[in-house]
C-alpha cells in the first residue's frame, strides 16, 4: 500500500509563489512515476507537471516556465514550486503516484491552492 500526503497549499496573491510538497511511504518502487494534478472549480482534473521515464519532466503549457517539480528520492518526496501564480491557478492540487506494473495510481488528500486577484 502507498500513502500520499501533501502540503503546503494556502492562499495567495496573483503573482507570488507557494511550494507543494509530496511525502510518499508504503511500498515504494524505483520505477514508480510520481507528479501534481489538480482540479478546478466546475473543470476535470488535469495534469500539471509529472517525471516521465528517464528521469524528464513533463509540464501542462499553462504552467511551463512558471512551475518546476523536483523530487528528494532519499525522502521519497516530490514538490512543486509554483511561481508568478494567476488567478486560473486556483484549484485543489493531488499529488499522484503511478505504478506501471501492474497499474494503479495513487492520490493524495489534496491541498487547496487559492490565487487571489
Amino acid at each position: 500500500q502507498v500513502q500520499l500526503v501533501e502540503s503546503g497549499g494556502g492562499l495567495v496573491q496573483a503573482g507570488g509563489s507557494l511550494r507543494l510538497s509530496c511525502a510518499a511511504s508504503g511500498s515504494i518502487f524505483s520505477s514508480d512515476v510520481m507528479g501534481w494534478y489538480r482540479r478546478a472549480p466546475g473543470k476535470q482534473r488535469e495534469l500539471v507537471a509529472s517525471f516521465v521515464s528517464g528521469g524528464k519532466t513533463n509540464y501542462a503549457d499553462s504552467v511551463k516556465g512558471r512551475f518546476t517539480i523536483s523530487r528528494d528520492n532519499a525522502k521519497n518526496t516530490v514538490y512543486l514550486q509554483m511561481d508568478s501564480l494567476q488567478f486560473e491557478d486556483t484549484a485543489v492540487y493531488y499529488c499522484n503516484l503511478r505504478r506501471l506494473v501492474p497499474f494503479k495510481d495513487y492520490w493524495g488528500q489534496g491541498t487547496q491552492v487559492t490565487v487571489s486577484s
